[in-house]
């Protein structure tokens, strides 16, 4: 394992404590990736637990689908791919199963939109708080590829776009690094529950 791949696990590891820690990724739920390089990610293993995973959980993957390792890739791993291939920018991508996200199973809203919290800071490229985030749902659907191109409209020329909710499922969003990508979890997390209250 060569020294990025054992940093970005360590922080890939770290990353599903601390979501396990806030209740975020209950059971087996989530899955979480951090890019390696421009054609390669480091992504958790299908079937783990968020809250224990350790480096044998942690596979390599080309942007391709490709990958390598004892272990086997979430079925959701196109999603991750996804958003790497729409936005080269993007270093990491965690994906929860947040008590809030998944209650938008009740609502019939194609989308929330978040104005005028301070807590929009948390989300990189927002300044102030007179701004508005929108967070596109789409259907919960098991054809990964369904879902993939229902999402696709979203990424291209959205680039306001932090992340997305799948309705009854939970959310994905994405930043420059794990750190932004965990801050913007927690913020998100916390902005839905004052938007269902």
């Amino acid at each position: 394992m060569d020294n990025k791949l054992i940093t970005i696990s360590s922080q890939l590891i770290t990353a599903g404590q601390i979501l396990h820690t806030l209740n975020m990724v209950p059971a087996t739920s989530g899955n979480f990736s951090a890019r390696l390089s421009d054609n390669k990610i480091a992504m958790t293993a299908s079937g783990t637990h968020k809250g224990f995973l350790t480096e044998k959980d942690i596979l390599t993957m080309d942007l391709d689908g490709h990958y390598s390792g004892e272990v086997k890739p979430s079925a959701e791993a196109g999603l991750h791919l996804q958003i790497y291939q729409n936005k080269p920018e993007i270093n990491a991508v965690l994906h929860t199963h947040s008590r809030s996200a998944t209650q938008t199973k009740k609502s019939e809203e194609r989308f929330i939109c978040l104005e005028g919290y301070e807590l929009l800071k948390a989300f990189e490229g927002i300044e102030t708080h007179e701004n508005a985030m929108v967070v596109p749902i789409v259907e919960n659907n098991q054809d990964i590829n369904g879902l993939a191109n229902s999402i696709e409209e979203f990424l291209h020329g959205h680039e306001t776009i932090h992340a997305y909710i799948i309705r009854g499922h939970g959310f994905y969003t994405w930043a420059s690094s794990i750190e932004a990508a965990l801050r913007q979890c927690e913020a998100l997390e916390f902005l839905l529950r004052c938007e269902s209250t």
